[in-house]
């Protein structure tokens, strides 16, 4: 199914959200604005209001993963380097900044979020022409990146949340053409006529709230998946620059061995996926208010996936990306 443009504004004039999937980028995300039932006050909206800004970056030597994270009372950002031929991270950082200093989430996707505590910087900024620069200078781990313009639509989802929560709203990119450098300590890797890609995540969500979640890209072909929190809404497909919604995921793993082979699938029958792990990014957090369980395996998918169900399968062969297991109490 092809998607609709997106609106400017993900609530209309009378503050209703604009439920559904959509093509383009979103200029706001003003919760404050929203209308009953979904209205919440602002100290509820402090405490309930979580933002991230992730970018993924591949090429066929390493994969890196980049988030900054604004929990409302809090914020956190982490990034990693996976050296995709020894099979392991070669490259990390991850730190809990100081409420309302150490992070700044963009207000949309169009724009930039920065992330600072003491000498360790990232930001994510946002250039003319739906270009982006990814600055990361944490010591021995550095990275100078630049991508864009897509090649696809970005997807905007809007949508209800389940018990605990109000509303949320999430764009995700396709595959975007990269090129610049990764600083390991002394090792360095060119992540020239590579492929990046974003999630830019913006809702008011549950204190507990958990999800699976799988997604890779190349130029010409990717998709992003879930299931939890936020149903379907965010499941799509990037296709020969045609960007289109996919149903019901279902994710079929062993959480007590993530590095076993996973299988991903949807039930309108437009993808069906074997993903085989390389190696993962693991973090749990115990803290006496909030409490994260996350692993993040990095591999690659393959399988099938096509546009409708009368249209002939495209075969995808070891595709690079992600998937995710993640529970968080925040």
């Amino acid at each position: 199914m092809m998607l609709p443009p997106a609106p400017a504004d993900v609530l209309d004039a009378d503050g209703v959200p604009r439920f559904g999937r959509y093509a383009g980028l979103a200029g706001a995300f003003d919760w404050a604005a929203l209308a009953p039932p979904h209205a919440r006050g602002a100290v509820w909206r402090l405490f309930h209001h979580k933002r991230w800004h992730y970018v993924a970056l591949s090429t066929p030597s390493v994969f890196c993963g980049v988030a900054i994270v604004d929990l409302g009372w809090t914020s956190t950002a982490f990034a990693y380097a996976f050296d995709r031929h020894k099979g392991k991270i070669v490259a990390s950082f991850s730190q809990d900044g100081v409420p309302g200093l150490s992070a700044s989430v963009a207000p949309h996707a169009g724009a930039s979020s920065r992330f600072r505590f003491l000498s360790h910087v990232i930001s994510i900024e946002a250039q003319p022409q739906q270009r982006y620069r990814l600055l990361l200078d944490c010591g021995h781990f550095g990275i100078d990146a630049e991508f864009g313009p897509p090649v696809a639509p970005t997807l905007l989802a809007v949508g209800p949340v389940g018990e605990g929560g109000a509303v949320h709203a999430t764009q995700k990119s396709g595959g975007l053409p990269l090129w610049g450098t990764l600083r390991c300590g002394a090792m360095g890797y060119s992540l020239d006529d590579g492929v990046a890609s974003f999630d830019y995540s913006n809702g008011l969500l549950a204190r507990e709230t958990e999800w699976r979640w799988a997604s890779a890209h190349s130029l010409d072909l990717g998709f992003n998946l879930q299931a939890g929190y936020f149903g379907a809404h965010e499941n799509a497909l990037w296709l020969d620059g045609q960007l289109h919604a996919l149903g019901r995921a279902h994710f079929d793993f062993n959480p007590d061995n993530p590095l076993a082979p996973w299988h991903v699938w949807t039930d309108d029958d437009l993808l069906d996926l074997h993903f085989k792990p390389e190696g993962a990014r693991r973090e749990d957090k115990n803290l006496w208010i909030a409490a994260s369980r996350y692993i993040q395996p990095i591999g690659t998918f393959s399988g099938w996936v096509r546009a409708s169900a009368e249209s002939p399968k495209r075969i995808v062969a070891q595709l690079a990306g992600v998937t995710e297991s993640h529970r968080s109490r925040w």
